[in-house]
């Protein structure tokens, strides 16, 4: 199994195979409206809005797992990350991302983000996975790492 045999649920409702983003460097991210790091929104979309045009696709994943700080309907995620921090990049429908309802693709890319940088399950809203061209998950970044500061891990996987 790949990565891009796992299918989502976009945030309108869609199904979607993983496979539309072969070929395209991935951050897949877990999100939240009511967090303390909700403003790391801004810096996701900045992400996109640099790299885009050269292969990256952010993928966010609501989740209201985490002190119940995702309590809004699909609608709601996307109507709030529209406006209040002008998401363009694709959102999906609320998840779960650890336990047993754990949706399949935080499964996989728990299971296949490598040592040293996986960092463990999922601590909180905003854990982020770097995912290569190919399918391959290159690493696992913290809650607390600002989008910034693994642009350079893009730029490498990028070139």
């Amino acid at each position: 199994m790949s990565i891009y045999d796992i299918e989502v649920e976009t945030i309108t409702g869609e199904t979607k195979s993983l496979s539309a983003y072969k070929g395209k460097v991935l951050v897949v991210v877990n999100t939240a409206s009511a967090c303390g790091l909700t403003p790391q929104y801004k810096g996701l979309q900045s992400l996109y809005e640099q790299y885009e045009d050269k292969g990256l696709v952010i993928l966010g994943f609501p989740c209201n797992q985490f002190a119940g700080q995702e309590p809004g309907t699909n609608e709601e995620i996307q109507s709030f990350c529209e406006l209040n921090y002008q998401v363009t990049f694709p959102m999906f429908a609320k998840v779960d991302v650890k336990g047993e309802n754990a949706h399949p693709l935080f499964t996989y890319l728990l299971n296949h983000a490598p040592d040293p940088s996986r960092t463990g399950d999922i601590e909180w809203n905003f854990v982020k996975f770097l995912v290569d061209a190919n399918g391959q998950v290159i690493k696992q970044y913290s809650a607390r790492t600002e989008p910034a500061e693994i642009s350079a891990d893009i730029e490498a996987l990028l070139a």
